[in-house]
């Protein structure tokens, strides 16, 4: 798998609540000259972003992060705003309190509500999988799938653990078609981002696929998104 293989899959990421402009716009850069799929960025910096760089790169943003458990009508509007400054691709995080409650109607009218104010934008829904059961991974694989998201993606990089490849194999089986996946968080060396992939991952979220790809990450503090 070559490295502009690998790249074209990547969401190049940084969401540490200490991201500076400066930061941000090196990663931009990057995801340009590399060709990621993306780049996954906090909020408030998609509006600067697109005025900046315009339609040639695509911004994803978060909404609900990392916790998922504010009203959905804040990731509604959290949504809205974000589409309105330029974001092409939208990774939420659901309640988890109504996973937990076995509230999954509830999960579903939330994603749909989302997948709503993103006029057709792409869609990723966080379930942090870190902190579900497996019978709780194959009910939310059917959630996601019936809500119309795009994508299920495993994890914040802010939980206890990131993605395995366990869980790949997990929704791989139990999604219906057309829903795709998303790796994310703990993904620290060249052979983590190729086995994801081939795994079943369509994408993966990192803050350093580059970094990895070029022989320079520091593999002890790589991919914590």
């Amino acid at each position: 798998m070559t490295n502009e293989e690998i790249l074209s899959h990547v969401d190049h990421t940084l969401l540490e609540a200490t991201a500076g402009r400066e930061a941000i716009r090196e990663l931009c850069r990057q995801a340009l000259e590399h060709g990621t799929a993306s780049v996954c960025i906090p909020p408030s910096y998609v509006a600067p972003v697109h005025a900046e760089f315009g339609s040639g790169l695509v911004i994803c943003t978060v909404v609900g992060f990392p916790l998922g458990y504010v009203p959905v009508e804040a990731k509604v509007l959290e949504t809205e705003l974000a589409v309105k400054a330029g974001a092409g691709e939208i990774d939420m995080v659901i309640n988890q309190g109504d996973v937990k409650n076995g509230d999954f109607a509830a999960v579903e009218r939330e994603i749909r509500a989302v997948r709503a104010a993103c006029s057709g934008k792409v869609l990723k829904v966080i379930v942090e999988t870190c902190n579900l059961t497996p019978e709780e991974k194959v009910r939310l694989c059917k959630v996601v799938g019936d809500s119309g998201a795009d994508y299920i993606k495993t994890s914040t990089g802010f939980g206890s653990s990131g993605a395995c490849l366990a869980d790949i194999a997990l929704f791989k089986e139990h999604l219906p078609p057309g829903v795709r996946i998303k790796a994310a968080g703990g993904i620290r060396s060249r052979e983590d981002l190729e086995a994801f992939i081939r795994a079943g991952a369509d994408r993966l979220g990192t803050s350093s696929a580059v970094k990895l790809l070029a022989g320079t990450a520091d593999s002890g503090k790589a991919g914590q998104y």
